[in-house]
C-alpha cells in the first residue's frame, strides 16, 4: 500500500484518539455495523480529500467496512493530524497522503496520488479533487460513478460548474443536509473556531470587541459562542436579510471598515475573497488579532498586508506579527487558513457524527441510484436527513411525539379550516 505521512510511529496515539472520537459518533457507528453486514460499497474505490482528523478517520473506517477501498489526502495543508494519519495507515490499512504543514507542491502531489487510485467515487471538502479532475485528469472520468461534497465553498464551486454545463459527473451536496449545515456549521464551527483562536493566542475573549465577518450558518454559530464567552460581538455582512437577522438576534452590525477600527478580534467565515482588505488594514486597531474559519485562505488579503508592513515575524505557534509602517501591529493566525483545524482539532465528534453519516449514506444512495443520475449537483434526500436526526435523538435517549391520523389528515387537507 502506498502512503506519504509524517511518521508511522505516531500510530498508537492516533488510534487512541480515533477510538475516543468514535465513542461520540453513535450514528456513524450504527451505519458501520450495517455496512459490515451488507457491504453496499463492495468493489468500489473511494478517494477522499478531507481534513485528516479523528472524526474523518471514523468515516474512512466506515467506508471500508462497507466494502470500499478508501484513500485520503488533506483538504487543507494545516488540517492534518499526523498521529491520525499514521494510525489509518498502520492500524486500518487505509492509504493516506497527508502531512501537516505540507507546501502547495506537496499538497497537489498528494491529491494526484489519491487520483492515481483510479476512483469510482470522490469525496471532497472544498472540491479540490473535482477541480483537478476537471482541469488536468479528465482521463479518470470514465471510471467515476459519482461524488460527494462536504462544505459550502465546495458546493459553490460545483454549482458554478453545473451552471456552465461543465460538471462531468453527478455529485451529492452533503453540505446541504439539514443535519449537516444546521449543526456542523453552526455548533461545530462556532465552538471549534473559538477553540482555535484561544489555543493560538491564550487571549481573554470576555470584554473584547469580536468581529464576525459573515452571518451564514457558520457566522451565526461563531457570533453566538463569542457572545457566550463574554465578547461584544459585531457582525459585518453584504446581504441585507442576513444583516437584519443579526440585528434581530441582538448583535451590532457595521461595515468592516468601521468595525476594524475598534476590533480586538476579527474572524472571517464568508467563503469569499479579500473580506479584510487594504483599506481595512489602514485603519485597523493596534494589536488586532485576525483569523479565518472559511475553507480557503483567501478571505484575508495577506498580499496587501505584506506590502503595507515593514516587518513580519512569528511570535507564537500559528501567530504571525505584522508591523505596519505606522508602528501598529496586526496579528494573523494560522497563515489565514482554517483556524479551527490549524491550531485546534476541528469540530467535536458529536456534530461530525451527523455530517459524516450524511457522507456515508449519501455514497450508498448515489451508488444505488447510479443509473438514474444526471451530471448535476444533488441534495441529500429528506428521508436520509430525517433518519439521521432520528438516530441522533435515539442516541441521546430522547423521544418525540408522532402525528395522529387525524393530524396528518388535517395537515394535508384544504377543506378543514375554522
Amino acid at each position: 500500500m502506498k502512503f506519504d505521512i509524517k511518521n508511522t510511529k505516531l500510530a498508537p496515539e492516533g488510534k487512541r484518539r480515533i477510538e475516543w472520537a468514535e465513542k461520540d459518533m453513535p450514528v456513524l457507528r450504527s451505519i458501520k455495523e450495517r455496512f459490515q453486514k451488507e457491504k453496499p460499497l463492495r468493489g468500489l474505490t473511494i478517494g477522499t480529500c478531507l481534513h485528516v482528523t479523528t472524526e474523518t478517520a471514523n468515516l474512512l473506517i466506515t467506508l471500508k467496512a462497507g466494502g470500499a477501498s478508501a484513500s485520503i489526502c488533506a483538504s487543507n495543508p494545516l488540517s492534518t493530524q499526523d498521529d491520525v494519519a499514521a494510525s489509518l495507515v498502520k492500524d486500518f490499512g487505509i492509504a493516506v497522503f497527508a502531512i501537516k504543514g505540507e507546501d502547495n507542491k506537496i499538497y497537489y502531489k498528494h491529491i494526484n496520488a489519491v487520483l492515481d487510485m483510479k476512483l469510482h467515487y470522490t469525496m471532497d471538502d472544498g472540491a479540490d479533487l473535482v477541480s483537478v479532475i476537471h482541469t488536468k485528469r479528465k482521463d479518470l472520468i470514465k471510471n467515476i460513478i459519482a461524488g460527494g461534497e462536504e462544505t459550502t465553498t465546495g458546493v459553490i464551486r460545483l454549482k458554478a460548474l453545473e451552471k456552465e454545463k461543465r460538471l462531468l459527473y453527478p455529485i451529492l451536496a452533503a453540505n446541504e443536509a439539514m443535519t449537516k449545515h444546521f449543526f456542523d456549521n453552526r455548533y461545530g464551527t462556532g465552538q471549534s473556531t473559538l477553540d482555535g483562536i484561544v489555543r493560538a493566542t491564550n487571549r481573554l475573549l470576555a470584554g473584547s470587541n469580536f468581529v464576525v465577518a459573515g452571518y451564514g450558518w457558520c457566522g451565526r454559530g461563531l457570533a453566538t459562542r463569542a457572545r457566550g464567552m463574554g465578547a461584544k460581538v459585531i457582525v459585518t455582512e453584504v446581504d441585507p436579510v442576513k444583516a437584519l437577522e443579526a440585528v434581530m438576534d441582538g448583535f451590532d452590525v457595521k461595515p468592516m471598515r468601521e468595525a476594524a477600527k475598534i476590533a480586538d478580534f476579527i474572524c472571517t467565515v464568508t467563503g469569499d475573497i479579500n473580506v479584510v482588505d487594504v483599506e481595512d488594514f489602514r485603519v485597523i486597531k493596534d494589536s488586532c488579532i485576525i483569523s479565518n474559519s472559511g475553507h480557503f485562505d483567501v478571505e484575508i488579503n495577506l498580499n496587501a498586508l505584506q506590502k503595507l508592513s515593514k516587518s513580519k515575524r512569528i511570535v507564537r505557534n500559528f501567530v504571525e506579527e505584522y508591523t505596519m509602517k505606522s508602528g501598529r501591529k496586526i496579528f494573523v493566525l494560522a497563515e489565514g487558513r482554517l483556524i479551527n483545524l490549524a491550531s485546534a482539532e476541528g469540530h467535536p465528534a458529536s456534530v461530525m457524527d451527523m455530517s459524516f453519516a450524511n457522507q456515508a449514506l449519501g455514497a450508498e444512495y448515489m451508488i444505488k441510484n447510479r443509473n438514474k443520475l444526471e451530471k448535476r449537483v444533488y441534495v441529500i434526500p429528506e428521508v436520509i436527513d430525517r433518519n439521521i436526526a432520528e438516530l441522533k435523538l435515539k442516541a441521546f435517549g430522547i423521544k418525540i411525539d408522532k402525528l395522529t391520523a387525524e393530524q396528518r389528515k388535517y395537515l394535508s387537507s384544504w377543506e378543514i379550516g375554522t
